[in-house]
């Protein structure tokens, strides 16, 4: 009897380190989420699992020298299954959640730009086909823009290679801030970036690339030092709107890309839309 009285109370003190030990997974588990529901759901099940720890101390004090016969095993040998059961989900959800932020980690890495931090070329091409796709299938109008920075070749002979990079992170951050979340911004080539408007026309696409082309020209990029004074560019941009004629993505982009090599011909500093685009809005 004295045995299995042993028992019953290892099963409940064995139960209990375990609950506490399965608390460090999910600890490690609410540190990589952000503040919100779901970390708050989180927080609740930790202060659940303290609270079974707290009744699983409290049985273990209440039947520290009782026992009756064999059925008393029953509760204890639960309490123990259930602590491990906790311990083996929190510990589950942690491993899950790390394999999901290294997933997320790879595909970011997939369709980032490393230098910009915006999207590659290679994620541009295939959002570029989705929004096509979309905008012919609802008949919802599409802008596409392509940025190029003006006289980067002197920026980088200038000021050197590490400024140039400089130049091309601040800026792609500049379109980011200014445009809408649902565009696409995307470093196309070189210093040359595009962005994919998805519902806006052609009239309120120009509104937009005069308000970029102004924060760009306005912004110090690299502060001045000893030797150089601060640093500010320009950008000329190229605008096309999806026509009602279908297109071809390379017919889209040749017409951005057209738009923009006029506006550089023109002086540069300036926005040319593409008038063969068909989409006049």
């Amino acid at each position: 009897m004295e045995s299995l009285n042993l028992l019953k109370n290892l099963l409940i003190i064995a139960g209990a380190l375990i609950l506490f030990i399965g608390l460090f997974p999910i600890q490690k588990l609410m540190k990589h989420l952000p503040e919100g529901t779901l970390k708050m759901r989180w927080n609740v099940l930790s202060l659940l699992i303290i609270l079974f720890f707290a009744g699983y101390i409290g049985f273990l004090i209440a039947e520290w020298n009782v026992y009756r016969d064999v059925s008393s095993l029953i509760v204890p040998f639960i309490f123990f299954s259930g602590a491990i059961f906790v311990l083996l989900t929190s510990s589950l959800a942690m491993r899950t959640a790390r394999d999901l932020l290294h997933i997320s980690t790879l595909e970011k890495e997939n369709i980032t730009d490393p230098l910009m931090d915006i999207y590659n070329r290679r994620h541009f091409d295939r959002r570029l086909t989705e929004e096509m796709n979309r905008a012919q299938r609802y008949g919802s109008p599409l802008v596409l823009f392509m940025i190029d920075v003006d006289h980067f070749k002197e920026v980088n002979d200038l000021y050197g290679h590490d400024s140039g990079d400089e130049v091309l992170k601040k800026i792609a951050m500049l379109l980011q801030e200014n445009v809408r979340r649902s565009d696409i911004v995307a470093r196309y080539g070189g210093e040359e970036i595009a962005i994919i408007a998805p519902e806006t026309t052609v009239k309120v696409a120009h509104v937009l690339g005069e308000r970029l082309r102004h924060t760009i020209e306005k912004t110090v990029l690299v502060p001045a030092t000893k030797s150089h004074p601060d640093l500010t560019v320009t950008v000329s941009i190229g605008i096309a709107g999806l026509g009602k004629d279908s297109l071809k993505n390379e017919d889209f982009i040749q017409c951005a890309d057209q738009a923009l090599y006029q506006a550089k011909d023109e002086g540069r500093n300036k926005i040319i839309i593409c008038e063969r685009s068909g989409e006049g809005n």
